[in-house]
């Protein structure tokens, strides 16, 4: 009997794309390979981005420019989720101070509210988006709205964007400088919030959707926010040290290096014991012995480490040392 892949096992795959699909302009090792066998086997697919920076036409054409196929009605930003988050808290007409792109301007007129780059006495809320535009004269515009007392959406909270130059500030970083202005916080539209997930598989009309991100804290938090499962992949931002000392919440049921293993055993993707790895806990510390691939290793660290809240790892083996160091968690003390 074939062992069932992530394909077999889920209707929909929600994608992440910084970090997950692409860098930048660079596609990622894996990305297409896993879409192209979702779209064969007729498991939908759909893009769920915190980026807010572009409309989703223009987001499914930058896919296309990079070999990824995609279309408009696949693509769910935080744009789109934070107008509607402002749209349920404000009267329709009201003004709206937009710091972002047009993209995100448009997504917030599109649903009968009014936007301006400026503040006035008319403004009734803030909401905010990344944008590479984004200056001390715009947040200038938006400190004095929230001081004055107007409702704050930020579209995301990511701290940084993966691109090809490594990781650069993302809007969580913009919010920050706002909240340290102002001692306000914004309510958040993206994720880790579930509304994107859980509005992105209403539309495919899935039963059973797989989130797959590379981080733990927005794509891991909002999947176990929606009630999802979670295939992280080790393409972005987050490292092996990050997945032992995840915090409940943030823990995925599935782990690879890309998208490409959707097409895998799901088995062998899931955290738990794997053949040829023997972990014991000794005094606060998890010894490994055996051989095998090191993902597996880490698949297998996870629960015990999670169970545990082990501080430590070490190997009892030359062999098994030198996969320890390859994870990249020798000796790391995880308080």
């Amino acid at each position: 009997m074939t062992a069932q892949s992530l394909l077999d096992r889920y209707d929909c795959l929600l994608f992440d794309l910084d970090g997950t699909v692409y860098h930048g302009s660079e596609a990622i090792k894996g990305a297409i390979t896993g879409i192209d066998a979702a779209h064969t086997a007729g498991v939908a697919v759909r893009f769920v981005t915190n980026n807010a920076s572009k409309a989703p036409d223009a987001v499914a054409a930058h896919l296309r420019d990079l070999g990824v196929p995609a279309d408009t009605c696949e693509v769910a930003t935080s744009a789109q989720a934070g107008a509607r988050l402002l749209a349920s808290m404000v009267p329709a007409g009201a003004t709206v101070l937009v710091v972002g792109t047009d993209a995100l301007a448009a997504e917030v007129s599109g649903l009968g509210l009014r936007t301006t780059r400026r503040y006035g006495d008319d403004v009734v809320a803030v909401a905010q988006g990344h944008s590479p535009d984004t200056g001390w004269r715009d947040l200038a515009q938006a400190c004095t709205a929230i001081r004055s007392g107007s409702r704050w959406v930020a579209c995301n909270v990511d701290p940084t964007l993966p691109t090809e130059r490594g990781q650069l500030p993302g809007n969580g970083a913009m919010v920050a400088a706002l909240r340290a202005a102002t001692g306000a916080s914004p309510a958040v539209a993206g994720k880790p919030e579930p509304g994107l997930f859980t509005e992105a598989a209403r539309a495919a009309d899935a039963q059973a959707p797989l989130v797959i991100g590379d981080r733990l804290d927005t794509d891991i938090a909002g999947a176990a926010a929606a009630g999802m499962d979670a295939l992280l992949v080790l393409s972005g931002v987050t490292t092996p040290a990050d997945v032992l000392t995840a915090p409940e919440g943030q823990r995925p049921r599935y782990l690879a290096d890309d998208a490409a293993a959707v097409t895998g055993p799901a088995e062998d993707l899931a955290v738990g014991e794997k053949p040829g790895w023997r972990i014991d806990v000794a005094d606060g510390e998890l010894l490994v012995s055996g051989t095998g691939e090191p993902l597996d290793l880490l698949r297998a660290l996870c629960p015990l480490a999670w169970q545990h809240g082990i501080r430590r790892v070490g190997a009892t083996t030359d062999t098994a040392q030198a996969v320890v160091n390859a994870l990249g968690v020798r000796d790391i003390d995880y308080r």
